[in-house]
């Protein structure tokens, strides 16, 4: 081989930009495009943490604190025990608190949706008459707002719960912490996306005087509760993912109920009224992985030297995430704007940030983590079922390891990637993915749409400038 038959037609690894590689292929050579970005974005001071935490003894006090953090939630089992009112079962709850999903906010910061479902609430407790009168009520001082999280809770989209919405109740029988979240209201012009009228109230006061005391009864007939883990491990191997596509876990979830629900107190014509509700939508199950995802992430706060993050949440002007060994802080960026299908009248601007606590089912490994498992789901969300299978492959590069209890047939059974490092975050540029509902910007209109997002690395950033700072002081 000469060396001019050599260079005759080179082909070029390309790291970084892709505009050399645009210039290579212009001028009829071959480029393999390398998705590599520079540690910690290349700010010199990220890469002086990441550096910090790589000495020796500290990265293997690091990577055993990660290796409990991550035995502790791929042990948990979270069983659904039972439903309640949040008065009675939420620890701290009043009758004047109205729980937000996401990071902490105050009322006047809050956006559309999330204003939308306070006001809604607030109508539906009693505490306002009308939803103009429910916004001078928000503003007064007299209500308490908080996260869900900080209350052992989740909330899809705006998250808002309030006292006499029942909740799951789920515990870890490994760890014995317990997580709640509120009941599915099923799809589209619905509160947790912002709307408001009167046909939500009603369907809140529904639930309240119905289905939420017909579940409640139900699980009373049931000591040995409902093992979520197992039923999330049969779902996913049935095609769901366990965030946004329910199909399976619906199925199974309802399937399990049945045998209780047909034994309670209520008529005939009331059992076929909650079955016809739960049949209207696939996502009557949504919130009870939430629960499950919530009650197992728990069992990871707290361990120390972790660098586990144990929640992603947002509240659609903030993404938040928490870290196991920084219990209690809240690492935030901007909530950014979801990419995906519009439902048929609605464009991208009409569309409201990211939010919801429902990306705890990606901070557990399922979701957008686990799209391998559900290729259907790109016909909600977007894009194509090779890019499903890419997302779950690259969760690998920033996890501490597979969940061996919940797996994935189309990858070989892989187990979900579990345990997102916020070191790996920073030292490969790669952001989880999450998909999600969109609703749209305003109060009262409610769900246009589904999609991708990634959150934004100014959390990861901070939370990596925090741990610097406390693990290696």
């Amino acid at each position: 081989m000469t060396l001019t038959s050599l260079f005759a037609k080179p082909v070029v690894v390309n790291l970084g930009l892709d505009m050399f590689a645009d210039d290579i292929t212009r001028q009829g050579a071959s480029a393999i495009r390398m998705d590599w970005a520079p540690p910690g974005g290349g700010d010199p001071t990220m890469v002086a943490h990441l550096r910090a935490l790589e000495e020796p003894a500290l990265a293997a006090t690091i990577d055993e604190a990660n290796a409990e953090a991550f035995a502790r939630i791929t042990s948990a089992q979270p069983v659904l025990t039972g439903f309640g009112p949040a008065i009675d079962v939420v620890p701290g709850m009043t009758a004047t608190t109205i729980l937000h999903a996401g990071p902490p906010i105050e009322w006047e910061r809050m956006n559309g949706p999330m204003k939308g479902a306070v006001t809604g609430a607030l109508v539906f407790e009693g505490l306002a008459t009308t939803v103009e009168e429910a916004y001078e009520v928000a503003g007064s001082g007299e209500i308490t707002f908080a996260p869900c999280h900080e209350y052992g809770a989740v909330g899809s989209m705006a998250g808002v719960t309030s006292a006499s919405m029942y909740m799951h109740v789920v515990e870890n029988k490994t760890h014995g912490n317990i997580a709640y979240t509120n009941l599915s209201e099923q799809l589209s012009k619905i509160l947790r996306m912002g709307a408001n009228d009167q046909s939500v109230i009603d369907r809140l006061v529904w639930m309240r005087e119905l289905f939420g005391p017909m579940l409640a009864e139900a699980m009373t007939l049931n000591p040995d509760g409902i093992d979520l883990r197992l039923m999330m491990a049969q779902a996913l191997h049935m095609g769901d993912e366990c965030h946004n596509r329910n199909v399976a876990g619906t199925t199974l979830l309802i399937q399990a109920l049945s045998p209780y629900l047909v034994e309670t107190s209520f008529s005939n014509a009331e059992k076929r009224a909650v079955l016809d509700f739960v049949a209207s939508s696939d996502y009557f199950s949504g919130p009870t992985w939430m629960a499950a995802a919530k009650a197992a992430m728990d069992a990871a706060q707290g361990v120390e030297n972790s660098t586990v993050v144990t929640a992603m949440a947002r509240n659609g002007v903030d993404f938040g995430i928490r870290v196991a060994g920084l219990p209690g802080q809240w690492f935030t960026g901007p909530a950014q704007q979801v990419m995906g299908p519009m439902f048929a009248g609605y464009k991208p601007e009409d569309s409201g940030l990211d939010i919801g606590d429902s990306a705890i089912t990606e901070t557990y490994g399922i979701g957008g983590f686990s799209m391998a498992a559900a290729p259907a789901i790109v016909a909600l969300v977007g894009g194509t079922v090779d890019e499903a299978m890419d997302y779950s492959r690259s969760m690998n590069d920033i996890t501490t390891g597979n969940n061996p209890n919940v797996t994935i047939p189309a990858l070989n059974f892989m187990g979900a990637p579990t345990g997102i490092d916020v070191r790996k975050v920073m030292e490969t540029g790669v952001l989880p993915v999450i998909n999600t509902a969109i609703a749209h910007k305003d109060a009262g209109i409610g769900m246009i749409g589904a999609g991708i997002v990634n959150p934004p690395v100014e959390a990861f950033a901070k939370a990596l400038t925090a741990i610097s700072s406390s693990y290696t002081a």
